[in-house]
């Protein structure tokens, strides 16, 4: 098989990674990929990379199946053109993927059927938006309708914050017309959760749970970012909470844009919040999460081609995973300045030392290499992932290897898995 994976982050080299080692594929590309994954898949540029330049060329090179990475080409409706031209791909239609392109429909969607998420509100005014702040007293959330890379959600600290954001999304248009609406919602108390979990429209296959830390800052403070480090699995996410969710969260949504005329095909990301009250939602992704796929995917001991395949064929149900025993943990390398401005082309040391330690992972996310030189290009540069039979194993051989990875300006959290340690010391 010839598969295509469009993409060029740390997530898209995890993919290609774990595709390649399948005994049914032959050749891995990736479009437009990025140095670091040539050792398992062959980077392609393809013209201007729209959606039918991707179609053209993997029907020109008789490419089997294609994943996708970025949720801008499934809001974009990547899926739709591969189908027109009978092209497998892995990821929801483009409207099926409004389920993560727009905050507006998902909340209307959970509201319409009973799925557990936090009370909202939603807003095209600025004026009425913050008329509406100022008469709220709980904690809020604020959050562009649009797509914005990861950074349209704003947890204010107070009314005059809480305005700011909304003069900034609404007014400013910071994130272009992805403000051009907002959702104002309660703000959840818990604990935060990732579940991923396959689908082909009928069948639902949940992967292990992941926990990521979203904020620049150590003790998670400071603005979000596309993510500085997760781990797997969640044990906060117990068996039983796993059912839970799976019966009034994952059955339910897909059987709602099934019933919408909208079914969903492909991996859906679940957003959870471990409330008091039980799991509610706090967004839905049509995609692999990033950086939660390279820690669930080293993990996962079942070819992904076949599960893959299964859901191409509608046979989901007949397949069960396997799961590598301990743990899996994933520290992000990132540019000074990061997630706001920051400065490229700075010559990175120590990749081939850290890559050569056992059980570690590296895996390319912000990189190029030129004459025989690996240098940033990117926020987020590089994602090392140790694996380890505890999770202070995973997490003392991820860190191992980013104390030899050097470039200036060099930053990644200290703390990934700081609640799961909490808890093992606590012996829960």
């Amino acid at each position: 098989m010839r598969v295509l994976i469009v993409g060029s982050g740390g997530r898209e080299h995890t993919l290609a990674w774990k595709i390649a080692q399948s005994q049914r594929v032959e050749k891995v590309y990736a479009a437009p990929g990025n140095d670091g994954l040539s050792e398992v898949a062959e980077s392609v540029t393809i013209k201007a990379g729209g959606i039918e330049d991707l179609a053209d060329w993997a029907e020109k090179n008789r490419i089997d199946f294609t994943v996708v990475g970025p949720e801008v080409y499934l809001a974009l409706g990547i899926a739709d053109a591969f189908a027109r031209r009978g092209l497998p791909l892995f990821g929801p239609s483009r409207a099926a993927a409004r389920l993560e392109a727009s905050k507006v429909f998902a909340k209307e969607i959970m509201a319409k059927y009973g799925i557990p998420t936090a009370p909202f509100q939603v807003f095209d005014r600025a004026e009425a938006a913050k008329e509406y702040i100022r008469s709220r007293k709980e904690p809020l959330v604020i959050k562009a309708d649009g797509l914005a890379g990861g950074k349209g959600v704003i947890l204010p600290d107070g009314v005059e914050e809480a305005e700011e954001a909304i003069h900034q999304l609404m007014e400013e248009k910071i994130y272009g017309d992805a403000g051009n609406r907002v959702v104002i919602e309660e703000r959840l108390a818990g604990e935060e959760v990732t579940l991923l979990a396959v689908t082909d429209g009928k069948a639902i296959l949940p992967l292990l749970p992941a926990q990521d830390h979203k904020r620049i800052g150590e003790g998670d403070r400071g603005p979000n970012t596309g993510g500085m480090g997760a781990y797997a699995p969640a044990s906060v996410l117990t068996p039983e909470l796993l059912s839970t969710v799976t019966a009034t969260i994952l059955e339910p949504v897909i059987r709602a844009m099934r019933e919408e005329g909208h079914p969903y095909s492909g991996v859906l990301y679940a957003g959870l919040m471990l409330t008091k009250n039980g799991p509610q939602v706090v967004e839905f992704n049509a995609r692999f999460g990033d950086p939660e796929t390279q820690v669930i995917l080293p993990m996962l001991q079942t070819d992904l081609v076949e599960v893959i395949s299964a859901v191409f064929a509608g046979k989901l149900d007949e397949i069960s995973l396997s799961w590598r025993p301990g743990a899996a943990a994933c520290v992000v390398l990132a540019s000074s300045g990061y997630p706001g401005s920051y400065q490229t082309g700075f010559k990175i040391t120590g990749l081939q030392e850290a890559a050569g330690l056992e059980d570690l992972l590296v895996f390319h996310a912000g990189t190029e290499r030129k004459d025989g030189i690996w240098r940033t290009n990117g926020g987020r540069v590089l994602n090392l992932v140790g694996l380890g039979a505890t999770l202070p194993e995973a997490l003392e051989k991820a860190y191992r290897g980013a104390e030899l990875v050097r470039f200036p300006g060099c930053y990644y959290r200290r703390d990934i898995g700081w609640r799961e340690l909490q808890r093992l010391q606590a012996g829960t």
